[in-house]
């Protein structure tokens, strides 16, 4: 069976990551951008990660620039906005594709094994998130609108399996 543990992706620092680093821990994989309607999100977050990163819990952050341009800038930009706005300490990956012919493998799984609504597998928008077991199954999609705090009740039911 593919988990996420069996891709990798290039860190916003232009290093491979083998996200099979973070077996044994609960994911939430989220496309992110800078100039969304979304992007306050960020907040919510890092205050998920920080609340939940000594029990076992990464967010990580995949910039997207599909969505009306919302992530125009190079990896340092991404950077600096995030640290400086929202205090993101949580892992941030390189500007990926999450649909079409170029979509990144890891958000091909995704999709695959989450369906959006009707069974739809395009991602609709930026902040579309993915909670992920601590064996690298998909538990579960979110919608851009879900608040990472409304995540809260599965995350605590995923570290308790």
């Amino acid at each position: 069976m593919t988990t996420v543990f069996d891709f990798q992706a290039e860190s916003l620092s232009g290093q491979q990551v083998d996200l099979a680093q973070y077996r044994g821990k609960v994911l939430l994989i989220v496309n992110t951008a800078s100039k969304c309607g979304f992007t306050p999100q960020y907040e919510g977050l890092e205050a998920l990660y920080r609340q939940f990163q000594e029990r076992g819990v990464v967010v990580l952050g995949f910039p997207c620039n599909q969505f009306l341009q919302q992530e125009p800038g190079t990896g340092d930009d991404i950077a600096a906005f995030c640290t400086l706005n929202y205090g993101v300490s949580f892992p941030l990956f390189a500007r990926i594709d999450v649909n079409g012919e170029h979509a990144h493998p890891l958000f091909q799984h995704l999709k695959k094994s989450a369906p959006g609504l009707l069974g739809t597998q395009a991602i609709k928008w930026n902040f579309t998130k993915f909670l992920i077991r601590k064996d690298g199954s998909v538990y579960e999609r979110y919608a851009p609108a879900t608040k990472p705090a409304e995540i809260l009740p599965d995350v605590e039911k995923l570290l308790a399996e």
